[in-house]
């Protein structure tokens, strides 16, 4: 059995569709954000010492890391339908977006909230960085994306798992208005039966917290 400690939330969705897209037996193990600093519980650290999620206890081994997760978890049980074969040109592609993720992406967009948060947005060199360097990986993704549905080939991929909570955000705050065909992407992917499960899971599970 597959236990997931997920966070509401957070990059740990990513986690919980993937679950319900390999429809596989798993436990949610859920927890909520501190309502006043919007951080993890304490509870996480007796999980993991980082006191992260997503982590999953997969045959008595804690793995932490969506990324890593995604991968080991597309392995064992869909190499076949949720990853290129690993011959094929395409699979470079798939290990460069799930890596693009969180990796390139994720940091000017970290950056943004939390320069926001601490009101220090106005600060033009972090402010002219962020503008830059948000502006060249959205237009970078966003042309990867014309005439596509899907990052890699043209089926459901790990990378698209990982892409998911970068783009899926950005559209619920508006801010792909520049960038229509991410915008189409993430509308598309929010449509498919998995993810919709996966999100009402998190909504029913969200009263109890841990």
């Amino acid at each position: 059995m597959i236990r997931l400690h997920h966070l509401h939330q957070s990059r740990s969705l990513r986690i919980l569709w993937l679950l319900e897209a390999l429809s596989i037996p798993y436990e949610l193990v859920s927890y909520q954000r501190n309502p006043q600093t919007q951080l993890a519980p304490d509870s996480l650290k007796k999980v993991h010492p980082l006191g992260k999620s997503p982590v999953i206890d997969i045959d008595g081994q804690m793995v932490a890391e969506s990324g890593a997760i995604t991968q080991l978890l597309i392995e064992r049980f869909a190499a076949d339908t949720l990853r290129p074969s690993v011959d094929s040109v395409e699979y470079g592609q798939y290990l460069q977006w799930i890596d693009f993720a969180e990796s390139s992406l994720m940091l000017p967009l970290l950056l943004e909230l939390f320069t926001q948060k601490a009101g220090v947005g106005d600060n033009a060199f972090l402010s002219g960085y962020i503008a830059q360097e948000k502006g060249k990986l959205l237009s970078y993704l966003d042309e990867a994306l014309k005439g596509k549905a899907f990052i890699v080939g043209d089926s459901l991929s790990g990378a698209d798992f990982m892409l998911s909570f970068n783009v899926m955000m950005m559209s619920q705050r508006n801010l792909l208005g520049d960038y229509p065909h991410i915008e189409a992407y993430a509308q598309s992917l929010a449509m498919l039966p998995s993810y919709q499960k996966a999100l009402r899971i998190e909504n029913s599970s969200s009263g109890s917290s841990i």
